[in-house]
């Protein structure tokens, strides 16, 4: 995806909606994609933002960028030994837990001792070899990378199969009535090799269009294995014991 032109994207964009119904109706309705990978930022600079973004919705996230960016003005992004001389009150301050602070400064240690490849060695690596190397910093899994592989790399055929917006955009595109589990989205995600990175764009811009009710309406939903709502059966235990016992104490003083 790095190098391709309008025409080459257009095509792929033809070819993804040749292999399935349902993305050629999102495809005509979100229109033509517009990924751009940035090449320019180098790894440790996607990666520090992609672990300030975990598990926090993009506005929060970028708050805490914004204050962690300033503490090295005039620079643009602080380079790994700035960070590592950093003590941990002012990232605190940032807004990073502990946690991520941890993180970082095992990115920073990493990308230092050359553990993780810089950008012209990682453009000579396969998808998984990349994985392999960089979830072995602290904090970081295959989300974070998976994210390193689309918006850096602009590697053609990354599913990010646990991304929160990537399943709800298949839960509302496809009509299901829960989350499909990663592998089951995986499994179904196999039709669209080699484009998987076009079809989880198409899936991220499904959840805008159905906040602005423009997403086309799911026609048969897919048999995919959904995950289990544990969280709602286990909150509803409790509340039918108060509700017996308050029928109890009724009884009693009846």
């Amino acid at each position: 995806m790095p190098a391709v032109n309008r025409s080459a994207m257009r095509r792929r964009e033809r070819a993804l909606a040749a292999r399935d119904p349902v993305m050629a109706r999102l495809i005509a309705a979100a229109g033509p994609c517009t990924l751009s990978p940035q090449m320019e930022l180098p790894p440790f600079e996607t990666l520090a933002r992609a672990i300030a973004h975990q598990q926090l919705n993009g506005t929060a996230a970028e708050r805490i960028l914004g204050r962690f960016t300033a503490l090295y003005a005039p620079a643009a992004f602080p380079e790994p030994a700035a960070l590592t001389s950093t003590a941990d009150e002012p990232l605190r301050a940032c807004g990073f837990s502990f946690a991520k602070i941890r993180a970082l400064r095992d990115l920073a240690d990493k990308v230092c001792a050359g553990v993780v490849p810089d950008t012209p060695e990682l453009h000579q690596l396969a998808d998984r070899a990349i994985v392999e190397r960089i979830t072995g910093v602290r904090g970081i899994g295959p989300w974070t990378v998976e994210m390193l592989l689309i918006f850096q790399l602009g590697r053609p055929d990354v599913l990010p199969v646990d991304d929160f917006g990537v399943c709800n955009g298949f839960r509302l595109a496809y009509g299901l009535k829960g989350m499909p589990t990663p592998r089951a989205l995986a499994e179904f995600g196999a039709r669209w090799a080699p484009h998987r990175t076009l079809a989880a764009w198409y899936l991220w811009r499904a959840v805008d269009l159905a906040r602005s009710g423009k997403l086309p309406r799911p026609r048969k939903a897919p048999r995919v294995k959904l995950k289990k709502s544990r969280p709602a059966r286990a909150a509803a235990k409790p509340r039918k014991r108060r509700l017996k016992a308050r029928r109890t104490a009724r009884g009693k003083r009846a």
